[in-house]
C-alpha cells in the first residue's frame, strides 16, 4: 500500500468517526445539516465520500469547543482531525 493511500484511509477513519460523534447529538447533527446544505439522505448515500468527510471535520473546526470535544471522546490530538480534512481535501 502506497503512503499516500495509507495517509487517505487513516482520514477517512478519523473523519467518520468524527462523523458519527457529530450526527450521535440531534443538535450538532442538524447545525451539520444547515450549515452544509446536506440532507439526511446525503449523508446515508455519500457516507465514504471525501467530500463529505472533510466537510465535516470543517464543521467541527468551525466550532472549537466541539473540534475539541470530538477530538478527546476520539482519543486524538485536535490537530489529527485537522490534518484528516486536510489530506481529505488533498
Amino acid at each position: 500500500m502506497k503512503i499516500q493511500e495509507t495517509n487517505m484511509d487513516k482520514a477517512a477513519a478519523i473523519a467518520l468517526s468524527a462523523l458519527g460523534w457529530t450526527l450521535a447529538d440531534d443538535g450538532r447533527a442538524q447545525r451539520l445539516l444547515a450549515l452544509t446544505g446536506l440532507s439526511p439522505d446525503d449523508l446515508r448515500s455519500r457516507v465514504g465520500d471525501p467530500a463529505v468527510l472533510a466537510a465535516t471535520v470543517g464543521f467541527l473546526e468551525a466550532h472549537e469547543p466541539d473540534l475539541l470535544a470530538c477530538a478527546q471522546a476520539l482519543q486524538v490530538e485536535p490537530a489529527e482531525l485537522i490534518e484528516a480534512r486536510r489530506v481529505l481535501e488533498s
